[in-house]
């Protein structure tokens, strides 16, 4: 098991508060000094899209061993095709903080999936309150971690929504306002349409449907970031998880419940960061969120914008084309 050695943020206050909360005097504004000083094996790195590869690359150059950055890993064609050029080539071990994957009851519902007890896999639908860039790649990462043999071939989308808009968040339960901007400009940097729909066809004859934003069910609370779920059909049932409930139907019989969010998601982000260490210490450990299949993905949201914009069925994996953010602005606005 892993301990938490050293923190590293450009706000004092907020880095003097996080220290202080988990108990950490290796405290930093330069995270190049932090690596180079401290060493460490495990780095969670997480900050706006944009300066995500600079951070990579140094983590790198100072014989940082792993890397869980911070969802999305990309924003648009350009540093999607950067930052997988970066580790495709590089020794450091990278994967996206997806820790749904990892949340008890979901990984139950997944193993249900995976043992066959669902019988022929049919449908599979998954949404989330937030757009693509907040809480699309959660979504996608989670019809891959119900379908992990499947290989998407093409997908068709729908896109809408450049304005910002101002919502109430969940965070840990507290409720502070945030504007989220679409494709304007805020701090956080993630640019997505407002709204996005689209179907994705598997090789194995199987569809997925992705809803993002306002188009999406609203299955959480008032909160916009509490409406993530997932539902999988087969010949025998379904199962379904949202971030509050679970639901299992197999051969007639149907069981079910709630459960806290945050509670699931304490133990998801342990979970996903001692299978990181256990990939550190054996090479053969894949991480289940490793970039190599996280970049997948997020090639299938490029593929949306694309279909959106040009109104047409987009084969997968897809050639990004560039400067997509600044297309679907002058589309949508």
């Amino acid at each position: 098991s892993g301990k938490l050695a050293c923190a590293s943020a450009r706000s004092a206050d907020r880095l003097q508060a996080f220290g202080e909360q988990f108990g950490i005097n290796s405290l930093y504004k330069d995270y190049r000094e932090m690596f180079a000083r401290e060493k460490p094996d495990l780095v969670h790195l997480n900050t706006p899209p944009n300066i995500r590869l600079e951070v990579l690359e140094a983590a790198e150059s100072a014989g940082v061993s792993a890397v869980i950055m911070e969802k999305p890993l990309a924003i648009q064609g350009e540093d999607y095709l950067a930052i997988k050029e970066f580790c495709q080539g590089s020794k450091v071990k990278v994967a996206i903080n997806h820790q749904l994957h990892f949340h008890p009851r979901r990984f139950e519902l997944q193993k249900i999936v995976e043992d066959g007890n669902l019988g022929e896999m049919r449908f599979i639908t998954a949404g989330c309150g937030m757009n693509l860039a907040f809480q699309g790649t959660h979504t996608l990462q989670a019809i891959g971690a119900f379908h992990p043999k499947g290989k998407p071939q093409r997908v068709f989308g729908q896109i809408s929504g450049a304005g910002s808009e101002t919502h109430r968040v969940d965070v840990c339960g507290t409720f502070p306002t945030m504007v989220v901007g679409n494709l304007e400009d805020t701090p956080q940097k993630h640019f997505a349409p407002g709204c996005a729909q689209a179907i994705i066809d598997f090789d194995d004859g199987v569809q997925a449907l992705l809803q993002s934003g306002e188009i999406a069910p609203k299955v959480g609370r008032e909160a916009i970031n509490t409406h993530k779920y997932v539902t999988v059909y087969g010949s025998k049932g379904h199962v379904r998880w949202t971030m509050w409930s679970w639901e299992v139907l197999v051969d007639g019989k149907s069981q079910g419940g709630t459960h806290e969010y945050w509670d699931e998601d304490i133990l998801g982000q342990a979970r996903m960061t001692e299978a990181m260490l256990d990939w550190i210490g054996d090479d053969r450990a894949v991480h289940p969120l490793c970039f190599d299949r996280a970049h997948l993905d997020f090639n299938i949201i490029l593929a949306i914008y694309m279909s959106g914009l040009q109104n047409r069925m987009v084969d997968l994996p897809v050639e990004p084309e560039l400067n997509l953010i600044n297309k679907m602005r002058a589309a949508l606005s």
